[in-house]
């Protein structure tokens, strides 16, 4: 990576793992995606879009309390029916037709998670994903991470805003950074899926505004990582 401080230019190389163990180190164990069953993730996945989580969740436990999340009961709601249940999580059309794409999708699929993960590659997978209306690239990574249990870099928001202190550039839109980070071989999809709850959860700390960086413990970290880099 290149970062430009206006005087002169220096190269940053950020080693995932380090990130990975120094957030690891700090704040434990994200435990994230939280959820009862994997159909609490391909909803609450579209339902977040846009959204606070609070409203996500409020909109989800709708869901579960009228269907249980069940899949015939799901795909038996009329879009005004599920539209009136999520509505609180706004965008509301566009989630019901998604949701009820992606129920509809993985019932013709016979919700064999591991099945369709052994059938296609990831790339294939990821692009049948992105083709259902409503899946955009930040979901389709929640999904193989989360769903299908493979390791995938999630470029949200949270994250293109820590990569940035971190020297990148590119960070605007989440193809640009994602093109930029390759996950390490070591990377199982349990280390993906927390990785990616520490990159949340350090946003939430220390990322809701743009001065707050230089206060949490990974900006003295990243000092000291920088000086060791150049001595080497």
């Amino acid at each position: 990576m290149t970062r430009t401080n206006g005087k002169k230019d220096c190269t940053i190389s950020i080693d995932i793992n380090w990130l990975y163990q120094t957030l690891r180190q700090h704040m434990g164990p994200s435990g994230w995606w939280p959820a009862e069953d994997k159909r609490d993730i391909i909803v609450g996945a579209i339902l977040v879009q846009n959204t606070a989580w609070q409203n996500a969740d409020i909109s989800l436990n709708r869901l579960k309390h009228r269907t249980g999340l069940n899949p015939e009961a799901m795909l038996a709601l009329s879009q005004p029916e599920l539209i009136d249940l999520i509505k609180v999580s706004g965008f509301y059309r566009n989630k019901a037709k998604a949701i009820h794409n992606v129920f509809k999708w993985f019932n013709d699929r016979n919700w064999d998670y591991a099945g369709i993960a052994s059938r296609l590659s990831q790339p294939e997978l990821r692009k049948q994903l992105l083709e259902l209306p409503g899946v955009g690239q930040e979901t389709a990574d929640v999904y193989i991470v989360y769903i299908f249990d493979q390791p995938a870099f999630i470029a949200d928001s949270y994250t293109r805003r820590l990569f940035k202190h971190l020297g990148y550039q590119k960070t605007d839109t989440y193809q640009h950074l994602k093109q930029q980070i390759t996950l390490p071989s070591n990377f199982t999809y349990q280390i993906a899926q927390d990785f990616h709850g520490q990159l949340d959860e350090f946003g939430k700390q220390y990322l809701q505004r743009d001065d707050t960086f230089e206060d949490s413990f990974l900006a003295q970290k990243l000092a000291e990582y920088q000086q060791a880099q150049k001595r080497q």
